[in-house]
């Protein structure tokens, strides 16, 4: 784990301290160490070996006191070059503890406005709102400008996304219009009196294509919405919306002879219903329809820990382990049913994951031994209680 420019500050503050302390008590111990080495002279002193000196020059009461003074000299150097080094190596010990402080209280100082930057763009990335400016008013330096930048670089993806907004909507109003009529015109056609056997069979055909084509654009233009920005976010119960959905589903379910099994405790999570509600019909439309006759679906809901989670759960071909994560990108179809237009659009799954996204929560997904497919979706829990 590398370490924080923080603290990477205050070991550089630490670490200069002591190299300068380190080589000033060195320069210090040898100025003192020169100082007690002994002089010229002093060994000797002019008065010994005079005719009316007090010791002759060769006498052994001189030799004594010779000796003696240089054992003096050498404990009173060894003692104080101890002391030195004792009391320099508390000190220098103690200045590197009290650098490593300043540093980091100095780091901490100098980096308060990016941490400001960081907390608005974490703040910016967990909540999709590209409304929100750093507006830093602190003195024009490098930080001033990195914050500048990012408030422009907000700005520019802001019109990005708005953009992006109008051109699907745009283009999906572009593109249902000419559809709608052209589903009026062939089903007007195919209801006359003198429409022929084969006019009706070309009718039906053609009606199914064009709605496989509106199924599809209905599916981009979800996951468009999907990937977007979720800004009103509001507590609801989950359960009620897996209701819901499930009333919905029951008939495609009876006709598919598919059994519908509902395991739902009450469950609060917080986003858009809309959004959500089409999460849940995604994942159990996906369960009925890539299922065979008389399979069964288990649909649940329940908290865990701090999140709420829906599990879906179904019978059907086994599904390769290397292929779990495929089946949640764009027109990506197992089993060979690129063909088979009534299983959906190759978006559904697709659709999942951006809504999950969106809501800061995750999916995954596991074969299940006997085939088919179990569907975890897990959504932040709330503190606030559901609204009415």
């Amino acid at each position: 784990m590398k370490p924080t420019a923080r603290t990477r500050l205050a070991l550089a503050c630490g670490a200069v301290f002591l190299v300068i302390g380190s080589l000033l008590l060195m320069g210090v111990y040898l100025l003192v160490r020169n100082s007690l080495e002994p002089r010229d002279g002093l060994g000797r002193p002019a008065y010994i070996g005079m005719p009316n000196g007090v010791y002759e020059a060769n006498s052994p009461e001189y030799y004594v006191a010779v000796r003696r003074v240089e054992q003096v000299r050498r404990t009173y150097q060894r003692d104080t070059l101890s002391t030195l080094l004792t009391a320099g190596g508390i000190g220098l010990a103690g200045g590197t503890a009290i650098a490593l402080w300043y540093g980091w209280w100095v780091g901490g100082w100098a980096l308060r406005p990016v941490q400001q930057v960081t907390e608005t763009a974490r703040r910016v990335a967990q909540s999709h709102n590209l409304t929100e400016r750093i507006a830093y008013t602190g003195p024009r330096d490098e930080v001033a400008e990195l914050a500048d930048v990012f408030d422009t670089m907000l700005t520019r993806l802001a019109r990005a996304f708005d953009g992006q907004r109008r051109f699907v909507a745009n283009a999906s109003h572009e593109l249902r219009t000419p559809l709608t009529i052209n589903r009026t015109l062939v089903d007007v056609a195919v209801r006359r009196p003198d429409a022929t056997d084969d006019l009706k069979r070309l009718g039906e055909s053609l009606l199914l294509v064009n709605t496989r084509h509106e199924r599809l654009i209905d599916g981009l233009l979800a996951l468009a919405e999907g990937e977007q920005a979720v800004l009103d976010r509001r507590a609801f119960d989950l359960s009620d919306v897996v209701e819901h959905v499930l009333d919905q589903a029951g008939a495609e379910a009876a006709e598919r002879s598919v059994t519908v099994h509902r395991l739902l405790d009450s469950v609060t999570t917080a986003g858009d219903p809309v959004l959500l509600e089409r999460l849940v019909q995604n994942l159990v439309e996906n369960a009925i329809r890539h299922n065979h006759e008389g399979g069964e679906v288990w649909v649940t809901t329940r908290q865990r820990a701090d999140v709420a989670e829906l599990v879906v759960a179904n019978t059907g071909l086994p599904v390769p382990p290397y292929e779990i994560e495929t089946i949640f990108e764009p027109f990506r179809r197992l089993h060979g049913d690129r063909l088979r237009s009534e299983r959906g659009s190759g978006l559904g799954l697709s659709i999942v994951r951006a809504i999950a996204d969106a809501h800061d929560g995750t999916i995954t997904a596991r074969p299940r031994e006997e085939g088919g497919l179990t569907i975890t979706t897990e959504l932040p829990h709330p503190t606030v209680p559901p609204s009415p």
